[in-house]
C-alpha cells in the first residue's frame, strides 16, 4: 500500500556511506527515509556479537580513511564516536623468528631495516617522501566529482578543472604518479627494498582486499590509500574505533536521525518504481510502496541495475557494462574469541605489549603472496594464506568478557567461486581450520586458545552483507574501474540514467574503505541538482 507523503529522498542501503548521504540531504532540509534490509545498520561497518559477550567488527576492522571532513560536518564526535589510536601500527613476523614493527616512530622503523639490509632504511625514507608528495593531490581528487565521458562542453569543462591538481605537481611527481598508477607493486617496491621481508610489507598494503598478484600491472598505486588518511591530526595513521566499526556507522546515523532522518531495519526492497524515465519511489518486499521525488542507491550496483531496476528501463549499453563490471576480492574473514593472547615466536609473552595492539600481518615475501593467489585462482584457496590478525581487545575491553580477548582475522585469498563441485557452505570450516594452523606457525598457542568462531566465506560476505563476489571494495579497485568508468562510463558522477537516480556506495568514486566519501560526493551533486534542476538536463547521457 502506497504511503501519500512524497519524500524527498529514500535510500537503499543503510550502511554508512547511505547514512553519510541522507545525514548531509537531512541537514540541508530534505525529507529522507533509509531502508535497510538487515536487522541492523552498517552494511560492512558493524559491529556483532558473535559468541556470548564477544563482539566485534564483522568486516571493516579499522580507522584511518574516515574523511575529517565528514567527521566534523556531522558531528560524530558527539553523536558518539570515539577512536583510539593504536601502539603499534604493523607487527611483521618472519617464519626464521625475526620480525619488523613499525610502531609510532618512523625513524625507528627505518633503523630496523637498515640492520636487515644495509640501504633499506634509506628507501624507505625515499618511499615515505614519495608517496606524501602525492597526499595533497590524492586526497583533492578523492573528494572530486568525476567528469563523466560523454564529451559536451560541460564535461570537458569539468575534466579540465579536475586536472588542474595534477597541473600542481611538479616534474618529478607527475612522472612518480604516471609510475604509480601503471606499475605493479613488485616493481614499484624493488626501487626501495632489497629485503623480502621489507618489499612485503608494502606489498600488503597494496593487495589489500584486491584478488590480485602483487606483480600485476596497476597494483602499486592502492599503496596511496594507506598514505592518505588522517586519525586525530596525525596523517597516515592507522586507529580503532571505539566499540567496532559499528559506532562510526552509528555515530552518523545518530546525527542524520537529529536532523529528521527516518532509518528503518528489516526493509528490504523489491524494486525502484519507474514511470516515464524518471523514478518514483520504491517497493518493498512486504508490499509497501514508499514514494519520493529521489532514490538514492547505496547498495552494490549490480545490485542496483541488475536486480532493483527493470531491465527495460536501462539502456543496453549499460546492462552490458555492468555486467562486466568485476567484484571480486578473495576474502575471508574470521572473528575469533581467546582464552589469552597469542604467544608469538618472534616476541614471546601472552601480556599484552605493543605489538599486540596493531595489525599482524603473516606475509613474510612477495614470493608468499604470490604463491597464495596461485593457490587460489583457478577455484580453490591458499594452502599458506596472507593474513591480517587485529586484537582490538587489547585497546577496548568494551567488546569482551573481563580478562577475555576477540581477534579478527582478514585473509586472502579464497576464490568466491569453488572448482570441482564445491561448495563454501561445505569447505567453510575446512578453510577456517587452515587459516588458524597458519597463524599457529607464528604464535603456537593461537589455535589451542579460540573459544569462539564466526567464519564468513566470499559467499557469506555477498549473501548477508550484499558484497558480490565477496569483494570488500563493491568492485575491484583496478584501473579501468575507478574515477570516471566506477562503476561505468555515463553514471560516474553519482548520478544514474534515470531522473531523480542517484549512486552513493563505495561502487561509485572513489571507491571503497570507510571513508564516507561516496556519501559526501553523493549528496553535494544531489543538493546541486536540488538548486539547479537544470544541470541534469546539460550532463551527458548513457546511450
Amino acid at each position: 500500500m502506497a504511503s501519500r507523503e512524497v519524500l524527498d529522498a529514500v535510500v537503499i542501503g543503510g550502511g554508512h556511506n547511505g547514512l553519510t548521504c541522507a545525514a548531509y540531504l537531512a541537514r540541508s532540509g530534505m525529507t529522507v527515509r533509509v531502508l535497510e534490509g538487515r536487522h541492523v545498520i552498517g552494511g560492512a561497518a558493524v559491529t556483532e556479537e558473535f559468541a556470548p559477550g564477544y563482539r566485534n567488527s564483522s568486516c571493516s576492522y579499522v580507522v584511518s580513511l574516515l574523511n575529517q571532513k565528514v567527521v566534523r560536518e556531522l558531528e560524530l564526535s558527539r553523536y558518539g564516536l570515539e577512536i583510539i589510536p593504536r601502539g603499534c601500527d604493523g607487527f611483521y613476523p618472519q617464519p626464521d623468528g625475526s620480525h619488523l614493527i613499525y610502531g609510532t616512530d618512523g625513524a625507528d622503523f627505518s633503523r630496523q631495516l637498515e640492520a636487515r639490509s644495509p640501504g633499506d632504511g634509506a628507501g624507505y625514507e625515499r618511499l615515505d617522501a614519495d608517496l606524501n608528495s602525492l597526499v595533497p593531490v590524492f586526497r583533492e581528487l578523492l573528494m572530486t566529482t568525476p567528469p563523466n565521458l560523454g564529451g559536451n562542453l560541460s564535461d570537458i569543462v569539468h575534466a579540465a578543472q579536475t586536472l588542474k591538481a595534477a597541473r600542481r605537481l611538479s616534474l618529478r611527481e607527475r612522472a612518480l604518479l604516471i609510475d604509480i598508477m601503471t606499475m605493479s607493486a613488485a616493481e614499484f617496491l624493488s626501487r626501495y627494498f632489497k629485503d623480502e621481508a621489507a618489499q612485503a610489507a608494502f606489498g600488503y598494503l597494496a593487495a589489500i582486499g584486491s584478488f590480485i598478484s602483487p606483480y600485476a600491472s596497476g597494483t602499486a598505486y592502492i599503496l596511496l590509500d594507506h598514505v592518505v588518511g588522517e586519525v586525530n591530526g596525525v596523517r597516515g595513521m592507522w586507529a580503532h574505533a571505539k566499540g567496532g566499526m559499528g559506532s562510526i556507522s552509528d555515530a552518523i546515523a545518530r546525527s542524520g536521525e537529529a536532523h529528521g532522518v527516518v532509518i528503518e531495519t528489516n526493509a528490504r526492497i523489491a524494486e525502484i518504481i519507474v514511470e516515464r524515465g524518471a523514478v518514483k519511489g520504491v517497493v518493498t518486499e512486504d508490499g509497501r510502496k514508499i514514494l519520493a521525488n529521489r532514490v538514492i542507491s547505496a547498495v552494490h550496483p549490480k545490485i542496483l541495475f541488475g536486480r532493483l531496476i527493470d531491465p527495460a528501463h536501462t539502456p543496453a549499453a549499460l546492462l552490458d557494462d555492468i555486467d562486466d563490471y568485476v567484484s571480486v576480492s578473495g576474502t575471508f574473514r574470521m572473528n575469533v574469541a581467546l582464552d589469552e593472547l597469542p604467544d608469538f615466536v618472534a616476541i614471546p609473552g601472552t601480556k599484552p605489549a605493543m605489538h599486540h595492539t596493531g595489525s599482524v600481518v603473516i606475509c613474510p615475501s612477495l614470493a608468499y603472496m604470490e604463491q597464495a593467489y596461485d593457490d587460489a585462482k583457478t577455484g580453490g584457496w591458499s594452502k599458506a594464506p596472507i593474513i591480517e590478525l587485529c586484537i582490538p581487545s587489547t585497546l577496548d575491553d568494551t567488546l569482551v568478557p573481563p580478562g577475555k580477548h576477540v581477534a579478527s582475522l582478514f585473509c586472502q585469498h579464497f576464490h568466491p567461486k569453488l572448482s570441482e563441485g564445491r561448495d563454501w557452505d561445505q569447505c567453510r570450516e575446512e578453510a577456517g581450520d587452515q587459516i588458524l594452523k597458519t597463524v599457529d606457525i607464528y604464535a603456537p598457542n593461537f589455535s589451542r586458545s579460540v573459544t569462539a568462531t564466526k567464519l564468513l566465506s566470499p559467499k557469506d560476505l555477498e549473501r548477508d552483507y550484499g558484497l558480490v563476489g565477496g569483494c570488500i571494495f563493491h568492485g575491484s579497485l583496478k584501473l579501468n574501474q575507478v574515477f570516471s568508468v566506477r562503476p561505468a562510463a555515463g553514471v560516474a558522477d553519482y548520478r544514474g540514467h534515470l531522473k531523480g537516480l542517484y549512486l552513493c556506495a563505495a561502487g561509485s568514486h572513489p571507491g571503497g574503505g570507510v571513508s564516507g566519501l561516496p556519501g559526501h560526493n553523493a549528496a553535494r551533486e544531489i543538493l546541486r541538482d536540488a538548486r539547479n534542476p537544470m544541470r541534469r538536463l546539460f550532463r551527458s547521457r548513457v546511450a
